[in-house]
């Protein structure tokens, strides 16, 4: 269930991606055709949520999974954060321009109103948007609540953005159309709010992308001493999963070990006592420690069916 749950959420990524995409080059298209400074600002910010979706994507996709002495490596962690980078630095490029150039038009009056079709693009790109977000929202509620708040904040701000777009231009058309000069500048307004958007979209991208790699690194690293030093302990013969948790200033383990199946369940019990108490005294910060004992099992080839089962005697290095 979990697999399906991660191959239904990728493709809801995937298809987001792709939908900004989609929007960012028709938007900007029609603004380029049809005057409209907005919808140009417009399709910075669709471009700017699609460049946010790619670390999200990955990040939510790998969930290390500690089984061993160490921590997993994280693999293409490096080129996600310098494709990020290039990403907002054409994006932080671009709205630089449209800010200059809408204080441009403004200041010197110089402004054409926007066509018939830039209105219907920015409807039409608001029901798309929509509707792909319906469908994500869908799919995100069966997986990680995780994803789904960062879905429904990107949304929200998208709407922001959106909605300044649908003022500006349907603003600058109704100047046009009633032959009020002071209702065209609302369009290139438009544009300039919608770049700070952009700018500060860009902002929380690089932050989001460089600080929280260095935060999934220490953990990652907190983590593997963590392993580390719950396998010193006697009768602990392999630690299938650990997982620390920040509350605050301190950190909460939760853990799975195995044990040898032949021991009793007060010598069980006591093993995990042993590993909570020496990860508490060696690590001042962790404040509380769960562990849960399963008798190890080898499974097939080592398993064998003809073993005796008056046999008393441990087979397994404590």
């Amino acid at each position: 269930m979990s697999r399906k749950h991660d191959i239904t959420t990728d493709s809801a990524a995937w298809l987001g991606i792709a939908s900004h995409i989609v929007l960012a080059a028709f938007k900007g298209a029609i603004g380029l055709l049809f005057d409209s400074r907005a919808l140009l600002a417009d399709a910075l910010y669709s471009a700017a949520d699609g460049a946010a979706m790619i670390p999200d994507k990955f990040k939510f996709r790998r969930q290390p999974r500690m089984t061993t002495t160490q921590a997993l490596p994280v693999p293409g962690k490096v080129g996600e954060s310098l494709a990020v980078i290039f990403l907002s630095v054409f994006l932080l490029m671009g709205s630089f321009q449209m800010g200059i150039s809408s204080i441009t038009a403004v200041s010197t009056g110089e402004i054409d109103p926007p066509g018939y079709w830039a209105g219907v693009a920015i409807v039409i790109s608001i029901a798309l948007k929509e509707a792909v977000f319906q469908v994500q929202y869908r799919k995100y509620r069966v997986g990680r609540r995780e994803r789904l708040q960062s879905l429904i904040e990107a949304h929200r701000n998208s709407l922001y953005s959106s909605i300044a777009v649908l003022i500006g231009v349907f603003g600058a058309m109704t100047g046009q159309a009633m032959d009020v000069p002071a209702l065209l500048y609302l369009d290139p307004a438009a544009a300039l709010v919608v770049a700070l958007l952009v700018l500060w979209r860009i902002y929380r991208l690089v932050r989001n992308s460089v600080y929280g790699s260095l935060i999934s690194e220490i953990e990652e690293e907190d983590t593997a001493r963590f392993i580390e030093t719950v396998q010193r302990v006697h009768g602990i013969i392999t630690v299938d999963e650990l997982k620390a948790h920040e509350n605050g200033h301190y950190v909460t383990i939760t853990a799975r070990i195995s044990v040898n199946p032949r021991i009793t369940v007060m010598e069980a019990n006591e093993i995990a006592a042993r590993a909570k108490v020496l990860l508490m005294n060696r690590f001042s910060h962790v404040s509380e420690v769960s562990i849960q004992v399963l008798p190890y099992d080898p499974g097939y080839p080592y398993k064998s069916n003809y073993e005796s089962s008056g046999d008393d005697h441990p087979t397994l290095i404590q």
